[in-house]
């Protein structure tokens, strides 16, 4: 689907379409949507509202692929003759040709033999939501009658897997889990499903201070460089970790697919069960209500000036630290929505987890690019894994547990880099 930019080119983007508005079955501690005043309590997206999506959405699209992101809330409460009559309406209207990608983003509690064979036959992709291990998801992930979730998750991501479906692992991170970087990724990755996705709860304070249960800058920062560890030392063949594959994929020139790692953003655009437009997930709010898809052509909601200055506003809008910053390339000031901190000099609009993603690349980026070396020297994974290790321990040779760490943390060996050290 096209997207004009401030220069006229056209630019890909996806529908975040939401049929069960903000109703969920599960009371996650952390959730930024149930309550949300602007989907309205009760009721699905009404037929009349579907074939509207669908139409104005494969209309207003350049082809030949047409994407749509199912998200809530809990899509699933939409019902599956919802999805059913969803791509019976897809394949009705796509030209000679096209086709539709579905993904579907669910807490995963409802999923059964019917849903897992419907999803497998039409070739949806799936995200399921899953904190880790199991007493910390169920310290923040209960149902909405209290329960505990996590072992009905994880027997529904198997069964997802027995029908051919490796779904999307999709992890917070918290104050709990970032305590738990290690266990959680290995438990995360010990399912087997191949993706993982970390995402970091930031819940702001009326005073603009991180509230409970927010994960701190540093401890984001710690957070990601253990998994990091953990994750190019042991697991390069066996797992991909979105950040980790993003922050490779711009050191390699290329572009982030990630929306709060771009230049600009607004190209994945909400549509409400009553088929209100907003301008993103983390926005659906009146003053970013865009107009309705059922009075107005799909097309003219997404272009209009407001939802290009809404995109462009993430460039321009950066402090003179990111402007400064030499990680700027890699995060772009990081997600608008979490931009309310002060930068270092004290002006506002600071990305609130700055100081964690700078502790990441810090360590990241030269161990990705000396990996990145030796693939275009020929060197095959299991042989760069084989190599980087080696390095890594010969780095700290000779290192005893108090001695200042020689990262030059300030910290002592045992408190910093030695548990990293594989």
């Amino acid at each position: 689907m096209p997207m004009s930019s401030p220069s006229g080119v056209r630019r890909p983007f996806v529908v975040m379409a939401k049929p069960a508005g903000s109703a969920c079955n599960m009371r996650c501690t952390y959730c930024y949507y149930l309550h949300n005043p602007a989907s309205t309590p009760g009721g699905v997206m009404s037929p009349e509202t579907l074939e509207s999506l669908i139409r104005s959405t494969i209309a207003a699209s350049p082809g030949p692929v047409v994407s749509f992101v199912w998200h809530g809330g809990e899509p699933m409460l939409a019902g599956l003759d919802f999805y059913r009559e969803a791509v019976r309406l897809q394949k009705q209207m796509l030209p000679d040709g096209w086709e539709c990608w579905n993904n579907l983003q669910t807490n995963g509690l409802a999923l059964d033999e019917d849903w897992c064979r419907f999803l497998s036959a039409e070739h949806f992709d799936v995200g399921v939501s899953l904190d880790g291990t199991a007493p910390v998801h169920d310290a923040f992930r209960p149902d909405a009658a209290g329960h505990a979730t996590y072992d009905r998750i994880a027997a529904n991501i198997r069964l997802l897997q027995s029908h051919g479906i490796q779904p999307d692992l999709l992890c917070t991170v918290n104050a709990q889990t970032a305590e738990s970087g290690r266990s959680v990724y290995s438990t995360l990755r010990d399912l087997g499903t191949g993706w993982i996705q970390f995402i970091p709860v930031v819940i702001r304070n009326p005073d603009g201070t991180l509230a409970p249960p927010s994960v701190s800058p540093r401890a984001y920062g710690e957070f990601l460089k253990d998994v990091f560890a953990q994750w190019f030392y042991h697991d390069l063949d066996k797992a991909e970790v979105q950040l980790f594959s993003e922050t490779a994929r711009m050191l390699s020139g290329g572009e982030a697919s990630l929306c709060w790692l771009r230049e600009t953003c607004g190209d994945a655009p909400v549509v409400e069960k009553d088929g209100s437009v907003y301008a993103c997930d983390h926005f659906v709010r009146a003053e970013y209500r865009r107009g309705s898809l059922l009075d107005t052509p799909f097309e003219m909601l997404i272009n209009s000036p407001r939802q290009l200055s809404f995109g462009q506003q993430k460039k321009e809008g950066l402090t003179r630290a990111c402007r400064a910053c030499p990680w700027l390339s890699l995060c772009h000031g990081g997600c608008p929505k979490d931009r309310f901190a002060l930068s270092p000099d004290g002006e506002p609009g600071q990305y609130a987890l700055c100081e964690g993603l700078k502790m990441y690349f810090d360590y990241a980026v030269p161990r990705l690019r000396r990996a990145m070396a030796l693939s275009a020297q020929g060197t095959d994974r299991s042989g760069v894994m084989h190599l980087l290790i080696q390095e890594e321990r010969k780095q700290f040779q000779g290192v005893s547990r108090n001695d200042p760490c020689p990262c030059g943390s300030g910290k002592k060996f045992k408190q910093c880099c030695q548990k990293r050290v594989p």
